[in-house]
């Protein structure tokens, strides 16, 4: 098992480091799929991806490509959205007894919404015109983006899923910044999102830990070689695959 999630953690941080497309939507279907429960997958997915964006987090804000304020806003609505959505699940599983299904049919739904949208941004992120929402000022849009933030955590708190690919749409539709900054405040957003997300989740007893361990010795060196790779691989073709798989593991869970 332990060889095994060693070569998962390579794969998925290798494919993250080549294409960018979120971990989480590689790992956490892959995790249930090979047996792993529901709510330890989503938990555990989690505190990795925390582990993993703190390391991207840093090397951003050391390049000055986070806009803090952003992820201020999105942050009074994200942080809410990801606690209501741990005490869902707490509440729900305490009447009916059924949060792994919860999870693995919301998990699936997300899935096939977290494909389309990677499928847009191949196809059409270029393609997107500025728009009256660019225009505005962020307290001009302060209401709106606290709502983004809302929705989307709670998604993120019950699936795990979204914390970068989802937003990272939003971002790039409702707000005006040059790629690198998109990138950075993304992901400084989701360190903080995963890592509330990752501390609720671990107080319910969600998170494996020696699994944590695994996936993170093994998704560093895949990361590293990924990223090194990543200027020379047709990116938006192998984007376009993984949106493929995803689709297809969206599919399977919800079938």
């Amino acid at each position: 098992m332990t060889l095994s999630v060693l070569f998962m953690g390579v794969f998925v941080g290798f494919m993250v480091g080549l294409t960018g497309v979120g971990g989480a939507s590689l790992l956490t279907p892959i995790l249930i799929l090979i047996g792993i429960h529901p709510s330890i997958a989503v938990g555990t997915d989690l505190l990795y991806n925390s582990i993993t964006k703190l390391f991207g987090t840093i090397q951003h804000w050391r390049q000055k490509t986070i806009d803090f304020k952003l992820v201020k806003v999105l942050a009074m609505g994200s942080i809410p959205g990801v606690i209501a959505a741990i005490i869902f699940l707490k509440l729900f599983n305490s009447f009916f007894h059924n949060q792994e299904i919860i999870i693995k049919h919301a998990l699936g739904y997300v899935l096939i919404l977290v494909a389309f949208a990677t499928l847009f941004k191949v196809f059409f992120g270029h393609k997107i015109k500025e728009n009256r929402w660019q225009l505005q000022s962020l307290e001009e849009k302060r209401g709106l983006t606290i709502t983004i933030g809302a929705v989307l955590g709670f998604v993120v708190g019950l699936t795990s899923i979204g914390s970068g690919s989802l937003y990272a749409i939003a971002m790039l539709y409702f707000f005006r910044m040059n790629p690198a900054q998109l990138v950075g405040t993304d992901i400084a957003h989701a360190f903080f999102l995963a890592t509330t997300a990752g501390i609720l989740h671990a107080s319910m007893g969600n998170v494996n830990y020696t699994l944590v361990l695994n996936l993170l010795i093994g998704s560093i060196p895949g990361v590293v070689i990924g990223s090194m790779l990543s200027t020379k691989a047709p990116t938006a073709i192998l984007r376009t695959i993984i949106a493929s798989l995803v689709l297809i593991s969206g599919l399977k869970l919800i079938g």
